[in-house]
């Protein structure tokens, strides 16, 4: 599957193939025994008629390489965040495959936060969550704390995460993940959070994780964003593949089906 390009060879580092993602989505029961009859559909692999099929990613196909920033957009609704769910192997596909070079890492799944935590509690448990050492976590940890910014203003990382902002959490979350290594990142949403300084400092960690071997995938409603991060770009539009080519292309053709937005 390896190409070549400008005489390097291209690893692939993810490979979507034929992809469909359906959601079931159950309505709620009705009538005395319910849940003995749904007991019953089990055991007999009936389908409740209550039961609501959405097709969230229809037959998409594309392949992934080392080094590249691949941006995912769209819609809302058109599958973006579903496809990088199904990537980081936490949806099972209806059909197709999906194939990954290393360990898949979800952005806010992999270092997962908790309220009643502190920060600091947090920055050490998110670390663990994706696989670094106590001794890593010890020698990156006031870099993490310093790129979120959250100190900025006072002393948050010894306070509990439900004191925080929506902002400032997501913050801490991009802070930690982007502390370690990835042989496949995906980000949702991530540098829309935050200041320009915070989206520069996301920005330019981005093209480090790109340097260092890894391939980064961004969903993101800010095209600006994209333009600076991204060097390829995947529209989706009702779980389709509509387009997949170089950023500058992608996004004006997508700026001039939706009016510029």
């Amino acid at each position: 599957m390896a190409e070549q390009q400008q005489g390097t060879e291209r690893v692939p580092t993810v490979i979507v193939d034929d992809l469909h993602i359906v959601y079931r989505v159950h309505g709620a029961g009705s009538g005395k025994g319910s849940a003995t009859a749904a007991l019953s559909r089990i055991v007999q692999r009936k389908t409740s008629p209550n039961v609501r099929e959405v097709h969230a990613v229809r037959g998409v196909s594309f392949v992934a390489y080392r080094g590249e920033a691949v941006g995912l957009i769209g819609s809302n609704g058109s599958g973006k965040s579903t496809m990088l769910r199904a990537i980081a192997g936490l949806l099972p596909p209806e059909r197709g495959r999906v194939y990954t070079d290393g360990q898949p890492s979800l952005l806010g799944v992999n270092a997962a936060l908790m309220n009643d935590l502190t920060g600091e509690r947090n920055v050490i448990l998110g670390g663990l969550a994706m696989g670094m050492s106590n001794s890593e976590i010890r020698e990156k940890y006031q870099d993490i704390v310093d790129f979120s910014g959250i100190n900025e203003k006072g002393d948050f990382i010894s306070l509990p995460m439900r004191t925080y902002s929506s902002g400032m959490a997501a913050r801490l979350r991009f802070s930690i993940a982007a502390a370690k290594q990835h042989d496949v990142l995906m980000i949702d949403e991530a540098l829309a959070t935050g200041d320009r300084a915070f989206q520069r400092r996301s920005e330019e960690r981005i093209r480090e994780l790109r340097a260092e071997a890894g391939t980064v995938f961004l969903v993101s409603h800010n095209n600006k964003s994209i333009r600076d991060t991204c060097d390829r770009v995947l529209w989706l539009e009702k779980g389709e593949l509509w387009m997949d080519g170089p950023t500058e292309e992608v996004l004006e053709a997508y700026e001039e089906h939706t009016g510029g937005k």
